[in-house]
């Protein structure tokens, strides 16, 4: 029976799922098809569940939940409201889009809410069969938005590769939850991390280790880790611009949520810890340099920010293996996240405008920034402020992010990752400076200049603006919250 203190306790991840449940009846029952009462109920039930997560938060987690399948404790929640962030921001941004693009239907918001809803369950899982259903209602959402925009051969080209690689990836990471039950009789984190702790002393059950490495095969390609990474630039270049803001920001940090969980309370063990801190360890390293370099040579914005992600993904491994995936290891995740949403859902929210203004792919061409400066100075000095955050350049929250992860790096002695993400983050600064540079020294190129920019979207730009330029100038504040809670 589920008290009051408890259903108070859940309602960050019911609200967004009762949210998505009510659009649709909206949209299957109301006459007035025009797209702004979705995407305000939509706000409306985000507002209300990132309000419920701090309320909780403040007032004290309950723990385990519905026989230890849910776990609501303090870091649960922090990733929570950078999901609620994350599509608030979204959803900000993409009403204007979506009636560019001929599909101003409120599925859009109820399929965003959904998505939030599986984010919410795999962070807050302490059972691979919760990891497993919040991974499938995240999947299945995410496969039909990237999908939405369905008379674009591109789109669709996207989301069926979305969709095949994304069910190989469900498949590594299923088989590897079998694995584990059959190694352990047990399905939640705890009772995995008991059988291994009773086989200390002696060789871990070779069962155990196939499972643990099919499940980080699985995580691997969520995050778009190299090798695990194709699907991400075709996806994100075909997906509507927010969509993939939404993908690149809001998939990435479910997917670490649920890898830190599995790893700090499942694989803590020190024979398990050393073999996938080793694994981890070498991702990181193929992750930062291959995103790195193969952006480097995109001439389009969409695909030069799938390969960031890429990079950033391995930024955040570094931040796991350094700290582990606990305490400090877990803080530093956050904190990189929070920021790294930020930058990101700004960047292709930027990116939006000025795609909407060319015929085609012409306007995510880095030449459709020639000159902005000139002809939208706000907008070119918050897509400079993204792409110096992006780069790691002082004063930003990037800068702060980038810093805090190479330093507990070298704390550790993992000086090849600090090295290697140094180097790498130089390398990153030829193709995103070369969007400032676009801007503030190049003739303009394109006469009709970006789209319109409504209030919601210069809301959500500057917002995310503003914040990025505010982590960076005071750390400490965000930072005090993620240590003490993670």
């Amino acid at each position: 029976m589920i008290g009051m203190d408890d259903l108070a306790a859940l309602m960050p991840m019911l609200l967004p799922a009762v949210g998505g449940v009510w659009i649709l009846l909206m949209v299957a029952l109301g006459q007035d098809r025009d797209i702004r009462w979705p995407a305000l109920h939509a706000l409306l039930f985000l507002i209300l569940s990132g309000a419920s997560a701090i309320f909780v938060l403040i007032h004290g987690c309950p723990g385990e939940l519905l026989d230890g399948a849910i776990l609501i404790d303090a870091p649960a929640l922090l990733f929570h409201l950078i999901f609620i962030v994350v599509a608030l921001l979204t959803v900000l941004t993409s009403a204007n889009h979506l009636r560019a693009e001929g599909y101003a239907f409120g599925e859009f918001y109820a399929l965003i809410l959904f998505a939030v809803t599986g984010m919410s369950m795999m962070a807050s899982s302490d059972s691979l069969l919760t990891i497993f259903l919040g991974l499938e209602i995240l999947s299945i959402s995410l496969y039909v938005l990237a999908g939405f925009t369905r008379d674009r051969v591109n789109a669709i080209e996207g989301a069926l590769k979305y969709f095949l690689l994304g069910a190989f990836s469900t498949g590594f990471l299923l088989y590897g939850i079998a694995l584990f039950y059959g190694a352990s009789g047990r399905l939640d984190l705890r009772g995995i991390a008991s059988q291994l702790s009773a086989e200390r002393g002696g060789p871990v059950h070779p069962m155990m280790l196939a499972a643990a490495g099919l499940v980080l095969i699985g995580f691997a390609f969520k995050i778009a880790a190299v090798p695990f990474h194709f699907w991400a630039p075709d996806v994100y270049q075909g997906s509507m611009t927010p969509v993939a803001g939404f993908m690149a920001a809001g998939t990435k940090a479910a997917a670490f949520a649920a890898l830190l969980r599995v790893l700090d309370v499942a694989l803590r063990s020190d024979p398990m810890q050393a073999r996938w801190s080793a694994v981890l360890h070498a991702l990181a390293i193929l992750t930062m340099i291959g995103g790195n370099v193969v952006a480097l040579a995109q001439q389009n914005i969409k695909r030069m920010l799938a390969y960031s992600s890429i990079a950033n993904a391995g930024y955040l491994l570094v931040g796991v293996v350094a700290g582990g995936a606990g305490g400090q290891g877990r803080s530093i995740v956050l904190f990189y996240l929070a920021v790294y949403s930020f930058m990101t859902i700004g960047a292709f929210s930027v990116a939006a405008l000025l795609g909407r203004a060319g015929e085609g792919d012409q306007g995510f061409a880095i030449g459709a920034y020639a000159g902005l400066s000139r002809r939208r100075p706000w907008l070119a000095a918050a897509m400079a402020i993204f792409m110096l955050s992006l780069t790691g350049i002082p004063p930003t929250g990037g800068f702060m992010g980038k810093f805090y992860i190479f330093k507990a790096a070298v704390d550790a002695g993992q000086y090849d990752l600090a090295i290697i993400g140094l180097l790498a983050s130089v390398v990153s600064a030829f193709y995103y400076l070369r969007i400032v540079v676009q801007m503030y020294v190049r003739d303009p190129g394109i006469e009709s200049g970006p789209a319109p920019l409504r209030p919601s979207e210069a809301l959500a730009i500057f917002a995310a603006a503003a914040a990025t330029l505010w982590i960076g100038f005071f750390p400490s504040a965000l930072l005090v919250i993620v240590q003490s809670r993670a």
